[in-house]
């Protein structure tokens, strides 16, 4: 019974981290409350475009009478803001998920095209809204930042995640049986090494270079804070397996996956791969950039 309760304590802990994770991340669509003609709508803003995508911005307005206006420029440059106009469509969407268990065919809203960038190129913008009381301007003195990246394969991305999530939870419940002495939790720190070998040492490295040119932008060769967490979240579960191989030792079993739950607290893409427009150079680790300009 106690290894089963476990068992759900340890998930719904991956389960929140994830979460947590993924909604803090600057890559994220970031809320918005904007106001037309009285009516309040909760904007999902976008932070994120893959080079195989539709270059758009969407403001999900339904009031037709109402005017949008971007204004955009490549961010960390010295670019003047442009300006275009948003217009009003209904686009089919062709989802089996959205189509057939949620019933929806189509979305509307205010669209507008953004130049596309180089991977690790980004775009930072703000827009205004204009109904029948006057223009209200949103987020011009913050932003919002869209960063470009490579297509990767599903064939990649989809076990990435998938070995990433297992990786989590067994290690959440590795950590957990050792608290309470139950001895399986060598076989499932065992799980977990090779779950996190697989998911962030080999497929991750994959995924980084198809979204951004670079198998590998941790230590040594830059600062990327997706890569090197990982990496330092994989040498304390190599500490932990190899400390318990000849005899039970769950001080290191704890230490590694309270390490990786930490790590997985971190938001997701953070101080990541940035495109340097006056070079053309890619960087990592934006902490960095800014000490060194």
């Amino acid at each position: 019974m106690k290894k089963f309760l476990l068992w759900i304590l340890a998930f719904v802990i991956t389960i929140s981290a994830a979460i947590y994770q993924r909604k803090t991340g600057p890559t994220y669509p970031k809320q918005q409350i904007v106001s037309a003609n009285g009516v309040n709508y909760e904007l999902k803003l976008l932070r994120s475009l893959a080079l195989d995508e539709e270059p758009v911005v969407r403001l999900g307005l339904k009031d037709t009478t109402v005017n949008a206006r971007i204004y955009y420029r490549r961010y960390l440059s010295k670019d003047e803001f442009k300006g275009a106009d948003f217009l009003f469509k209904r686009k089919p969407i062709h989802s089996f998920v959205m189509n057939k268990l949620f019933k929806v065919d189509k979305e509307e809203g205010f669209y507008v095209e953004v130049p596309l960038q180089p991977a690790a190129g980004k775009i930072e913008y703000y827009f205004e809204i204009t109904d029948r009381t006057g223009t209200k301007t949103y987020l011009k003195e913050t932003p919002v930042i869209i960063r470009f990246k490579g297509g990767v394969p599903l064939a990649i991305l989809l076990p990435h995640i998938l070995f990433m999530f297992i990786a989590m939870l067994f290690s959440t419940l590795s950590g957990l049986l050792a608290t309470f002495r139950v001895p399986s939790y060598r076989e499932f720190g065992l799980w977990t090494f090779g779950c996190l070998f697989i998911g962030g040492m080999i497929l991750g490295p994959f995924v980084q270079l198809y979204a951004f040119g670079d198998l590998w932008t941790g230590v040594p060769f830059g600062w990327d804070l997706t890569d090197n967490k990982t990496l330092i979240a994989f040498l304390f579960w190599i500490l932990a397996v190899v400390m318990n191989r000849r005899r039970d030792k769950p001080f290191y079993t704890v230490l590694a996956a309270v390490v990786l739950l930490l790590i997985y607290s971190i938001p997701h893409s953070m101080f990541g791969s940035q495109l340097d427009y006056h070079t053309g150079n890619v960087t990592q680790g934006m902490i960095m950039y800014h000490f060194m300009f």
